[in-house]
């Protein structure tokens, strides 16, 4: 049966022809630009990306097959209806924005991160602060050791200071005394050598001496080699003892005179061990009452006289 000299007409169910190709190109291509120009005006242009916050992008655009080929039936075709023509399937909106499930995630790990970062932070200002505050502590030490150190060495120096001073002050006390010492010895000597000289001077004006004495007084004043036996002599007679002694004991008696010869005092110098013949000489002696002047007609002043009972 020749087909070509039948009516043209086209089946629905029918594969389309080859010519039919350009327009489904033409109809991707433009959904393509509509699907380009939904997502620039749906998508948010910021200048930066919120934290946490991932998108999913589907790049495949849905398409429908096209129907398969059908056998044409054994009888004659009917008339070709007239062709219509099929919408395109419109192309679904591609997710732009992420799950809520999957922000909410990312938000929170965030703010985990964030508050991990702060306690970190917080963390580090606070060893920070104590390390200041050792150092600070460990130098107001320091500074009190050193101003301890300082104040003890101040003591120390002052300590030896007064110590030196008074080591020099006894020194010079030392120094003076010494001088007054020998000033007071010097000035001794010195009165005693003018005394001496003195003496001497006036010794000479009125010496009575040999031309060979080498006396410095007026006069001899020692008494005549007989004096004593004239004394003893006067008072001898005087001394009443009638007691037996053993021996010869001696009793040495010191007798004051005047000028003219009164007995003014007398006193024991030596006992003889005999209390009857001490009273005894102490008894003459009173009774006594005036001795005898020497050969120049003087009496000595101080006189010791010794008495034994068998002279």
């Amino acid at each position: 049966m020749n087909t070509s000299t039948l009516p043209r007409f086209r089946d629905a169910t029918m594969p389309r022809s080859a010519d039919g190709l350009g327009r489904g190109a033409v109809l991707a291509v433009l959904v393509h630009l509509l699907l380009i120009v939904a997502i620039a005006f749906s998508v948010n242009w910021r200048a930066h990306v919120p934290e946490g916050v991932t998108a999913e992008l589907w790049s495949a655009v849905p398409q429908i097959a096209a129907p398969r080929a059908v056998s044409p039936p054994p009888t004659p075709a009917p008339a070709p209806a007239p062709e219509v023509k099929r919408p395109a399937p419109e192309p679904k909106a591609t997710p732009e924005s992420p799950p809520i499930a999957d922000a909410q995630i990312a938000i929170e790990k965030a703010k985990r991160e964030a508050a991990k970062r702060e306690a970190a932070e917080r963390e580090e200002q606070r060893q920070l602060a104590l390390r200041r505050e050792q150092q600070k502590a460990e130098g107001q030490k320091l500074e009190a050791q050193r101003a301890e150190a300082k104040q003890q060495e101040l003591q120390r120096q002052k300590a030896q200071r007064e110590k030196a001073l008074a080591e020099a002050q006894e020194a010079e006390d030392r120094r003076k005394k010494e001088l007054a010492e020998k000033a007071r010895k010097e000035e001794a000597t010195l009165v005693a050598q003018r005394e001496a000289y003195l003496k001497r001077m006036q010794g000479q004006a009125n010496a009575t001496g040999d031309a060979d004495s080498t006396g410095t007084a007026a006069r001899t004043s020692g008494p005549s080699s007989s004096y004593a036996g004239r004394i003893k002599a006067r008072i001898k007679p005087n001394i009443v003892f009638t007691d037996s002694v053993s021996g010869n004991p001696l009793a040495t008696v010191e007798v004051r005179c005047a000028s003219d010869g009164t007995i003014t005092s007398r006193k024991l110098v030596r006992s003889s061990g005999n209390d009857a013949w001490d009273d005894a000489v102490l008894r003459a002696i009173d009774k006594t009452e005036t001795l005898p002047r020497d050969t120049d007609g003087r009496v000595p002043p101080i006189m010791q006289i010794e008495f034994k009972p068998r002279d």
